[in-house]
């Protein structure tokens, strides 16, 4: 029977190139952590390390069932912080822009409250700067941002990669989800978010670089007051899909994704690079991550057949 010592003594010899310096970090001996690997070589029945000199070499065998115990340990790590979080619950401060705040986080935070009903979680809804400077003040566990060139002291990881559209008030002209060219609707009245936000410079060179012809700008960092706005009125605003993945079903908004050409943005997770993520937050974006794959998949089976005609 391979036991999960064994598993771990062959990953750190593997990742280590030494059975010394594996023992060093497994803290145990060189002899124990040999004897370890030579016990699991037994019951395989086959060799996963050969020599090279004085260098130590993983056989094909090796390399193949260290991919194996990897994602073995994974996912036994992610059972521990998930019974960890039901049997304790946890603390989980995360930050959100109003992009996710809007759409997933209410599923998600459902989904996650019933499998820690016991958690204690705060949300604070900033833009990306407010978010990351309160991450590197360790007063967030977690935040989704998007996509930046990145900071000290930060870790990142890709959310969601998402196609942004175009958002008008409802006008029943069929054109709902179809896409559409910015560059031949003539002038636009744009609502904008303020010029400190990364997505207001993404736009604008969007903008710039396709001919889109901009009438009027109307400069806003408040979602929901633009929404509303949009709505009652003929300007615009272009926002990811995943904001608007609520209202495609709904009659109040027109929706539709910018081509010719297409427009994407990549949102983030980014955590503090010292800390260990706590159980909560780990499991929250865990949750966070399927919902946005959700997401994903609404675009794929809804808008994209679009793209094609």
């Amino acid at each position: 029977m391979v036991s999960l010592r064994q598993l771990k003594s062959f990953v750190a010899v593997f990742e280590e190139g030494s059975f010394t310096a594996a023992g060093e970090r497994e803290g145990a001996t060189q002899s124990g952590i040999s004897q370890h690997v030579r016990m699991l070589e037994d019951e395989l029945g086959t060799a996963l390390f050969g020599r090279n000199g004085r260098a130590i070499e993983a056989t094909l065998a090796g390399k193949q069932y260290y991919l194996d115990c990897v994602d073995i340990l994974k996912r036994l790590d992610a059972a521990h912080h998930e019974v960890a979080v039901r049997q304790n619950g946890g603390l989980a401060r995360i930050g959100v822009m109003p992009t996710i705040s809007r759409s997933i986080l209410a599923p998600t935070l459902d989904k996650f409250l019933q499998i820690s009903p016991g958690a204690d979680i705060s949300i604070i809804e900033a833009y990306s700067g407010v978010l990351t400077d309160l991450l590197l003040k360790g007063e967030l566990d977690l935040a989704v941002v998007p996509a930046f060139e990145g900071a000290v002291g930060l870790s990142s990881q890709l959310l969601l990669h998402d196609r942004e559209m175009l958002v008008t008030a409802k006008r029943d002209d069929g054109q709902h989800l179809m896409p559409v060219s910015l560059a031949s609707l003539g002038p636009l009245k744009v609502v904008l978010p303020g010029k400190q936000n990364t997505r207001r410079r993404n736009i604008e060179t969007y903008f710039t670089t396709n001919g889109v012809n901009v009438a009027r700008r109307l400069e806003m960092d408040a979602m929901m007051g633009t929404l509303e706005f949009v709505a009652a009125t003929d300007w615009v605003v272009v926002l990811p899909f995943v904001m608007m993945s609520s209202d495609i079903d709904r009659d109040r908004f027109d929706i539709r994704p910018l081509a010719d050409p297409p427009m994407y943005s990549d949102f983030i997770l980014i955590e503090p690079s010292r800390k260990l993520m706590t159980p909560a937050a780990a499991l929250f974006a865990s949750v966070l991550k399927a919902e946005a794959e959700r997401t994903t998949a609404l675009f794929r089976d809804r808008v994209a057949p679009q793209l094609e005609t």
